[in-house]
């Protein structure tokens, strides 16, 4: 089977393969010995992956993926024995009777479909944050998990941390009373934004496959500021800081709310362009009533997000030369009827506020599981663990990881959505969102949006000079592009079950 007709039949493919690893049948519908080394290969190896595959080096690395090798080098240096490839789909072909399971940590734009085919070939993924670049890809990428039965994680590593258990179970108990309103906020972007599409003509590295890099997304000329670093602040490629970053900050607030859809959603940003996010955004969304717990009630809640150096107004209960949030990098703050929670990012550090309330605090008996060796942070390589210990249980008695699909789906959906809010900011009006059928419901088929196209500035004569350039949109059309994208041939994703 090619590569072009492994994507195109991917739907038939998932039943029809024949030729797959009994380790895989073992992970479905048998016990595999925790004794037992899974063979794991990695996708996207430069960067993050790096980290994420040295967390995993208790088991087998036996495939290793990137389009640009140059960059990859360390990586491959690492793990000698592993078969190297840059293109995923050949990497599958090739050793699809051979691998257990995926770790995914590509530019945002093509984790879905990396993720989506792999767990079609029944293979256990674990998937770098943001979990997908659209709304669609999370809800399809949840389904296929389901139906297949794999293990699943989001790496959002803070989530097996033991803090956002703590915050977790603070407001459960009622700590704050009811909470109405959550302020999150990051000092991202560190890469930059707000840029205009290069006009300069370059080279292709000879290292780098450019169109594997594109995979899905339109094709365009390279340039060097779009990778290896920089595809975050590229619309086409990545989600900007909202979506780098609220994977991990806005985690404890979607577990402890018990929060799924949003139903309103407003943005406002520094200036919006055609291809790359803002400096910086603030984005409001208001999620319903949730069913109470036996402690605490889960009323109607508003979420704010802040970044590229926007805070919320500081609390009054915040001592004079106190950082907000404990940590210049981002933090949370929870407002409820009876207090206030305060936590860096991650949800670490959580205090109650004024903090001269924890010296009287008794901390709630823990009600959710401790993750081994999360003790440290983050950045213990428990959350890559845990996975790999779901990974070998059986799929019916399987303790689920923290971020498994079902939980991370419907988080990054959020996520990316709080992102078209802002690309479709223009239409000035609060946004409102039916989370079931992924749409928008209070845009007319004949609404326009307005999009910076060309921003140039230049002095003639002591005299400014401004040309700004826009281009019109149908709003609508727009809207479900960015939700449910076009993709190139040859990259399309499995069918939603």
């Amino acid at each position: 089977m090619n590569r072009r007709d492994f994507v195109r039949n991917s739907g038939m493919a998932a039943t029809a393969f024949s030729i797959v690893p009994g380790t895989v049948f073992g992970k479905t519908f048998g016990h595999t010995a925790p004794s037992d080394k899974l063979n794991i290969a990695g996708v996207g190896i430069g960067g993050m992956g790096r980290n994420n595959l040295r967390n995993m080096s208790s088991e087998n690395i036996v495939a290793l993926c990137d389009v640009d090798w140059d960059y990859a080098a360390k990586t491959f240096n690492d793990y000698p024995n592993a078969t190297k490839f840059k293109d995923w789909r050949a990497m599958f072909d090739k050793m699809g009777d051979s691998i257990d399971a995926v770790m995914v940590a590509t530019p945002d734009h093509t984790h879905a479909g990396v993720t989506a085919h792999a767990i079609t070939l029944g293979k256990h993924v674990y998937t770098q944050k943001p979990l997908t670049h659209s709304v669609y890809e999370s809800r399809l990428l949840n389904a296929l998990a389901k139906k297949y039965g794999v293990a699943t994680q989001m790496g959002n590593q803070g989530n097996s941390f033991t803090d956002i258990r703590r915050v977790c179970e603070w407001i459960w108990s009622g700590a704050i009373g009811e909470v109405t309103e959550v302020h999150a906020w990051t000092d991202r972007p560190i890469w930059p934004q707000g840029l205009q599409r290069p006009a300069e003509k370059m080279s292709v590295p000879k290292t780098l496959d450019w169109d594997l890099f594109l995979g899905p997304a339109k094709y365009r000329p390279y340039h060097s500021a779009y990778t290896p670093w920089n595809w975050r602040g590229w619309w086409d490629f990545g989600t900007g800081a909202l979506g780098d970053m609220a994977c991990h900050v806005l985690d404890p607030v979607f577990w402890a709310l018990n929060l799924k859809y949003p139903s309103k959603v407003e943005a406002s940003s520094t200036l919006v362009n055609i291809d790359s996010p803002p400096h910086a955004e603030i984005v409001k969304y208001t999620f319903p009533a949730r069913k109470n717990m036996p402690d605490v009630g889960m009323p109607e809640v508003e979420v704010t997000w802040y970044d590229g150096g926007l805070l919320p107004s500081r609390p009054i209960e915040l001592s004079d030369g106190a950082i907000l949030g404990k940590d210049s990098g981002g933090g949370l703050l929870f407002v409820g009827t009876k207090g206030k929670i305060m936590t860096s990012y991650y949800g670490m550090q959580p205090t109650l506020l004024p903090e001269s309330k924890m010296a009287d605090f008794v901390e709630p008996e823990p009600v959710l599981r401790r993750i081994p060796g999360s003790e440290s942070g983050p950045w213990s390589g428990a959350h890559e663990r845990d996975w790999i210990r779901a990974c070998k249980e059986p799929a019916d008695s399987r303790v689920q990881p923290g971020a498994n699909f079902d939980y991370a789906g419907p988080f990054n959906e959020m996520v990316v959505m709080g992102v078209l809010a802002v690309r479709l900011h223009s239409l000035h009006r609060t946004l409102e969102w039916d989370g079931e059928n992924m749409q928008f419901t209070n845009i007319s088929d004949s609404d326009k949006i307005k999009v910076v196209t060309k921003d140039d500035f230049e002095v003639v004569d002591g005299d400014p000079r401004f040309n700004r350039e826009f281009a019109e949109m149908n709003a609508k059309e727009m809207a479900n592009e960015w939700i449910n994208h076009t993709y190139r041939d040859g990259w399309e994703l499995p069918k939603m079950p």
